[in-house]
């Protein structure tokens, strides 16, 4: 019963990040459009947020856990699996203008494609609940939750909302209404939680692959920063003065002043 309780707590947490993607869309409400600039600079904050994440939080926690090793070997994992997943949906790109009309067998192939980009954060949630129940945690609702799995999961929620944002600017050109722009944005994070719940089960029967798990989540969310976040957050800011630069800079020196204060707490 205690292995399903907190299997329970896992996939909440890892539903909580799933519904700050929802937030994203929020903006909508009150204004018509977001700039090119704003999401641009929400685009730096996801990434300075990622790599605060994965540097503070999984690589020194898997450090303290194992060897530069077994966390460099979970890294090239990490990467190796979403490169290798890319390469197998590469001609199923899904733009969210194609979410309102897609039949079930396309919502299948578009939940496919946003597992690749979302399934590695919510492994990020489920190991950092690794040492769930053991002395060091912090009292939440009757459990003991360790520190990283907060600070995973605030840092996984925060960065989740400027996603939301992205998913939510070709939806609003349809014409899409405010509140299923907001369950199109939650939709694109459901593969979250699932990630988080298998990721905290195999950790937890194995935990000698514990370090490997820090270092995959790591390996992978680095690796879409740097081929997906700053690619798009360029794209977009071509037309800005210095080609955007300087906002995504901002955003990501905002995203790990945010951070790295979390991480020492």
């Amino acid at each position: 019963m205690a292995l399903f309780e907190n299997l329970v707590l896992v996939f909440i947490a890892g539903f909580v990040t799933a519904l700050a993607t929802g937030i994203g869309a929020l903006p909508f409400f009150f204004f018509d459009e977001i700039g090119n600039r704003w999401t641009v600079v929400l685009w730096g904050l996801a990434s300075g947020i990622m790599v605060s994440a994965s540097v503070f939080g999984l690589i020194e926690e898997g450090l303290a856990e194992g060897t530069p090793i077994e966390i460099g070997i979970g890294m090239a994992a990490g990467v190796v699996l979403v490169v290798g997943a890319h390469k197998m949906l590469r001609d199923a790109e899904i733009d969210p203008r194609e979410y309102e009309e897609a039949n079930f067998k396309k919502l299948v192939l578009i939940l496919g494609v946003l597992t690749v980009h979302s399934f590695p954060e919510g492994i990020a949630v489920g190991v950092s609940f690794a040492d769930l129940g053991l002395v060091g945690g912090i009292g939440i609702a009757g459990f003991t939750v360790p520190i990283l799995a907060v600070f995973m999961t605030i840092a996984i929620s925060i960065h989740n909302i400027p996603e939301g944002t992205a998913i939510s600017i070709p939806l609003k050109a349809m014409g899409v209404p405010k509140w299923r722009m907001v369950w199109w944005a939650v939709f694109s994070s459901l593969p979250q939680p699932i990630g988080a719940v298998i990721a905290f089960a195999f950790v937890r029967i194995a935990r000698q692959f514990l370090p490997y798990g820090f270092g995959f989540a790591a390996g992978a969310m680095i690796y879409l920063v740097i081929t997906e976040f700053i690619p798009e957050a360029l794209s977009l800011g071509e037309p800005l003065p210095h080609g955007g630069k300087r906002e995504l800079l901002a955003g990501i020196v905002l995203g790990v002043a945010v951070m790295v204060p979390l991480a020492f707490v």
